[in-house]
């Protein structure tokens, strides 16, 4: 049975939808909060050449968000770079141009937050993506926003810290609006900005464990992440 879902109003009005992503905007003014949250006493595994380990405990999971942050904002960022954006409406800019600046927020967040602690900058590959057009870069961000939002989803429940959790949840949120607007420019008009692709029929998202995500993050990304430590 198809989800009864109603899309809100504003989300079909072109001219509200970067307002919509606004509401979600979120800023390194809380970083204080999650550093209060962070502590730097929980177990860092020496690297071996070329990998990154992602940590135990709450740093894991931190260093699990921030590596997905970075692939996020480096996505975005080559976005803004390439033959679509160059040619994409108006609205269409505002918007990746907005995602673009939360999405490098969330990655800063995180560095600065970890400090120390932070993995080291990922090598991307976006070689599958064609930035010239706009199928293939709004495919590859409904791809990125998606598993961002089941990412935080799925790591929530093994955080300690309930300062951590609360940020967790103030991004996640952005995440999902990112993802509603992406899925709105794709498939206007529709109920597809909440669809029965992620959406259950007790009105809950989908999650996706750490090996799940990072599985799927792979095809993106040539560093290779250790994530042992976190829970299975």
């Amino acid at each position: 049975m198809k989800n009864e879902l109603f899309k809100p109003e504003g989300l079909i009005q072109k001219a509200d939808r970067r307002q919509f992503l606004k509401l979600g905007s979120l800023t390194v003014a809380g970083a204080g909060l999650l550093m209060m949250g962070c502590k730097d006493d929980e177990e860092m595994m020496p690297t071996m050449p070329g990998m990154v380990s992602l940590g135990s405990g709450d740093l894991g999971i931190l260093n699990y968000a921030y590596a997905l942050e970075q692939l996020e904002a480096a996505f975005y960022a080559e976005v803004m770079k390439g033959g679509y954006f160059a040619n994409a409406s108006a609205e269409e800019k505002i918007i990746m141009g907005d995602l673009e600046k939360h999405e490098r927020a969330h990655r800063e967040f995180f560095k600065v937050a970890l400090g120390s602690n932070a993995i080291a900058d990922l090598e991307v590959d976006f070689s599958s993506i064609d930035f010239s057009s706009r199928n293939s870069v709004l495919s590859a961000a409904k791809t990125f926003e998606d598993l961002g939002v089941a990412a935080y989803n799925g790591a929530g429940q093994f955080l300690e810290s309930a300062d951590l959790l609360l940020i967790a949840g103030k991004i996640v949120s952005v995440e999902a609006r990112h993802a509603a607007a992406i899925r709105d420019l794709i498939n206007p008009n529709s109920v597809d900005f909440a669809g029965d692709d992620l959406i259950d029929a007790n009105g809950l998202e989908r999650t996706l464990n750490f090996q799940q995500v990072l599985t799927a993050a792979s095809a993106f990304v040539k560093t290779e992440i250790d994530f042992s430590q976190l829970p299975s």
